[in-house]
């Protein structure tokens, strides 16, 4: 497969890269595909996506933590983590 490298998308690519922190486009390019899979879900590789997960949670408990929205949405290929810290006044 060949894809046309346009101006657009050799500059979305190098985005992706910096963001995915991979040097290689073609890396970067899998990480992004197995994200929006995972997120997405309702395909034969990922059946049940994250993003139904996520809104599933939410409408059984009415309102999740900080901290339960991050454990449903780390993955492989985004780890998303929760730190809270809270500061009263000044030092």
């Amino acid at each position: 497969m060949r894809i046309e490298k346009t101006e657009a998308r050799a500059q979305k690519w190098e985005y992706l890269k910096e963001a995915t922190g991979e040097s290689a486009t073609s890396k970067a390019l899998d990480r992004a595909a197995d994200y929006f899979l995972r997120m997405r879900g309702e395909t034969t590789a990922v059946p049940k996506g994250k993003l139904i997960e996520l809104m599933t949670a939410a409408q059984n408990q009415g309102s999740l933590t900080p901290e339960q929205i991050a454990e449903i949405l780390d993955t492989d290929e985004l780890p998303v983590q929760c730190e809270v810290s809270i500061k009263i006044g000044t030092k």
